[in-house]
């Protein structure tokens, strides 16, 4: 019989309830036991809402009562590395909503804390632990598909000035760590990174258009993988037609996947050339049972892996190399020049923010 595991989550905001409503589908596995918030009313009205015995306003207090097993961190950005390290000296694994964080250099903090403290701190890049993902992850390394050529990657999405307006945080490089680049489209780019493979350089423009933001509001960049194909990427939050969009071209097929905030079974469509169409019927026939892109998801596979004793999917070296992209995505647009994996060094200010610096 699976362990069962004591959870929390910290912040109670929107996404927060995505979380608390997929923990509840796994019980008795997970037993989400506290909710945690610096406002009182929020925190208690959001327990009730999903059943959770214990709000709190003291995540130190939290940790020494309830001893969770794992914390989900749903806080602001800029909360999201001290809280994790907080969670994980205290004993528990970590499930933090993305960014994990804005910079290599802080990145390194966090892998310094999993050193010293045995524990594990896992990025939500749920859109992995999909069934139809992780079927063409398998399709794609068995290399039935032949060589990847073409991708295309859209976060295509809308956020009205009143997204920024209604919470202070939002749309600043200090408290938000980004625009559409570090927010939205992360989750269709750490996809497209873990289904293509290594890159080799990337080439980038960002720019504010049309909201009264410090960060961009669009990015499009150009990168070029180590097999050889090559992608381009669209993020932005001001498209009235909101959707999520990847295309990967590959020497025999070409495989599409459409939604917006996240996908199941029905939003893949496979095509094949004429003297695949045999292949084709294998290569389109999902698992059975769907298993969704969802937060659920992946907290099953963390706590698969606390239970394993092995570290996360989502965690260390898949997160550097995700945010790494994003960091070369940034300086790219930033210099006008081309950026390479690894060329971001500790004396470079990239290395310490995404944006290069923190504008005040």
């Amino acid at each position: 019989m699976p362990k069962q595991f004591k959870i929390a989550i910290i912040g109670t905001g929107a996404i927060a309830k995505a979380h608390a409503r997929d923990l509840k589908k796994l019980a008795p596995r997970a037993t989400v036991v506290a909710g945690v918030d610096v406002d009182r009313a929020r925190v208690e009205a959001f327990c009730t809402e999903h059943g959770i015995p214990k709000p709190y306003t003291d995540i130190a207090k939290m940790l020494a009562e309830q001893k969770p097993d794992v914390v989900h961190v749903c806080t602001p950005p800029a909360l999201h590395c001290d809280i994790s390290i907080q969670c994980m000296e205290a004993g528990a694994w970590v499930l933090c909503e993305k960014p994990l964080c804005g910079s290599l250099s802080v990145l390194n903090k966090l892998d310094a804390a999993e050193k010293r403290t045995g524990r594990y701190v896992s990025s939500v890049f749920q859109w992995r632990f999909g069934s139809g993902g992780q079927h063409l992850k398998r399709l794609i390394d068995s290399k039935e598909l032949g060589k990847p050529t073409v991708g295309v990657c859209n976060t295509t999405w809308y956020r009205g000035l009143d997204y920024y307006t209604e919470v202070p945080w939002r749309g600043r490089w200090e408290t938000e760590l980004g625009g559409p680049t570090m927010i939205h489209g992360i989750h269709a780019m750490d996809f497209f990174l873990w289904l293509l493979g290594d890159w080799t350089e990337v080439r980038a423009m960002t720019t504010t258009l049309d909201r009264a933001i410090q960060v961009e509001d669009i990015s499009m960049a150009i990168v070029k993988f180590a097999s050889g194909a090559m992608g381009s990427i669209v993020n932005s939050i001001l498209c009235p037609r909101q959707e999520s969009y990847i295309r990967l071209d590959f020497q025999n097929a070409t495989i599409e996947l459409a939604h917006l905030y996240g996908y199941g079974d029905k939003n893949w469509r496979f095509f094949a050339r004429d003297e695949h169409q045999k292949e084709l019927e294998r290569w389109k026939t999902l698992p059975v049972p769907e298993v969704s892109a969802s937060h659920g998801s992946q907290a099953a596979a963390l706590m698969d892996s606390l239970e394993k004793g092995q570290r996360p999917l989502v965690s260390g070296k898949e997160v550097r190399r995700t945010l790494e992209f994003i960091t070369s995505l940034y300086k790219s647009a930033s210099t006008g020049c081309g950026v390479k994996p690894g060329s971001i060094g500790k004396d470079d200010p990239f290395y310490h923010h995404v944006a290069g610096y923190v504008a005040k």
